[in-house]
């Protein structure tokens, strides 16, 4: 015995005379569903790769800090030592002015060996001049500007490079705190379109895209305002 055909639709069927959207809804929930489950998962991935870009930062940060506070430790060695040699070339000045035949002897010894030709001497020099055009002022060589800087300046420097490197991995590391709560939103439009798929009441169905999509739009301009980050940083 041959099956009853399925009734065809009429024009006068709703269902049919419906727009196409309201027709494939379903059709249109799983496509939306494709695209924000892919932007879902490239703001993941950017955002584990500016985590890691701020770990790199930090670590060589950490770094440099470490090495600048080497380069401070040697300068500041030296500069005790420095002190040191100027405080015994003053008493042995003194005992020169006094008289003493075996004082100069002593000085240009010390002199020779603990004064450094690139950095110290161009300080006494410097000071010797200062006193010269200010006598009764007596000018200290370790105040010396091209002194200080031989000394301290490689810490500096260094100085600058960690500081400037912690805060590009702080900034780093906030974009990419940015984009895990991008991750978050997205994952709430992917909630909402899986409730969409299921729902049979059009109007919820339709509500709950709307406002998937909405959270979604807004989350992705702001995804798109972040600077992509390459995998090797």
């Amino acid at each position: 015995m041959p099956e009853p055909e399925a009734p065809s639709a009429s024009p006068s069927d709703p269902s049919a005379s419906a727009p196409w959207w309201h027709r494939h809804v379903e059709l249109i929930v799983v496509i939306l569903l494709g695209v924000v489950s892919v932007a879902t998962a490239y703001t993941s991935f950017q955002s584990s790769l500016y985590g890691g870009a701020s770990d790199d930062r930090i670590s060589k940060s950490e770094a440099a800090g470490t090495e600048a506070e080497s380069l401070y430790l040697e300068g500041n060695q030296q500069f005790q030592k420095d002190a040191q040699t100027i405080a015994t070339l003053q008493q042995l000045q003194a005992s020169i002015d006094g008289g003493d035949p075996y004082a100069q002897a002593q000085y240009d010894a010390l002199y020779f060996i603990a004064v450094s030709a690139t950095d110290l001497e161009p300080a006494f020099q410097a000071a010797a001049d200062q006193d010269q055009a200010d006598p009764g002022f007596w000018h200290d060589p370790q105040s010396d500007d091209a002194y200080q800087q031989s000394l301290f300046g490689a810490y500096g420097d260094e100085k600058d490079k960690s500081d400037a490197l912690r805060k590009e991995g702080d900034a780093l590391g906030d974009q990419g705190d940015q984009l895990g709560f991008y991750t978050a939103l997205m994952a709430i439009t992917l909630f909402l379109l899986g409730i969409a798929a299921v729902v049979k009441r059009p109007l919820m169905r339709w509500v709950l895209i709307a406002s998937g999509m909405a959270i979604f739009t807004v989350t992705a301009a702001l995804t798109a305002m972040i600077p992509f980050v390459w995998v090797g940083f």
